[in-house]
């Protein structure tokens, strides 16, 4: 049995088994989450975003996860690297600080232009 993630902004989708984590979707998917720890929960760089529809889709949380994101979960923030499917789902990466950061610097001189 197969299951289709697909990741959002990118609008890239692939198909796992069940009991792939979120990391290895995605590296199937040649979409990027950046991480450092080797997905051992250590770093938190790869938080990624499920909406609630699609929550059940993915496993409990990890105690790792509990302990490292406590809150943030119930905003649907998960580790990519923790978080296993076990359905179809949608997942949103963030966007990258750098690239949002240089977004809002563009935004900014764009309004400037027009006066």
């Amino acid at each position: 049995m197969e299951l289709k993630v697909r990741f959002m902004p990118q609008d890239k989708s692939v198909k796992v088994r069940p009991g792939t984590t979120v990391l290895r979707a995605a590296r199937n998917a040649r979409v990027h989450i950046a991480t450092r720890c080797g997905g051992n929960a250590g770093c938190l760089m790869c938080k990624v975003e499920v909406e609630a529809e699609h929550s059940q889709a993915l496993s409990s949380p990890t105690s790792a996860e509990q302990r490292k994101l406590g809150p943030l979960l119930e905003q649907g923030i998960r580790l990519a690297c923790q978080a296993k499917i076990c359905g179809s789902a949608e997942v949103r990466l963030p966007e990258d600080p750098l690239k949002a950061a240089i977004r809002r610097q563009l935004e900014r001189q764009q309004e400037d232009d027009l006066w």
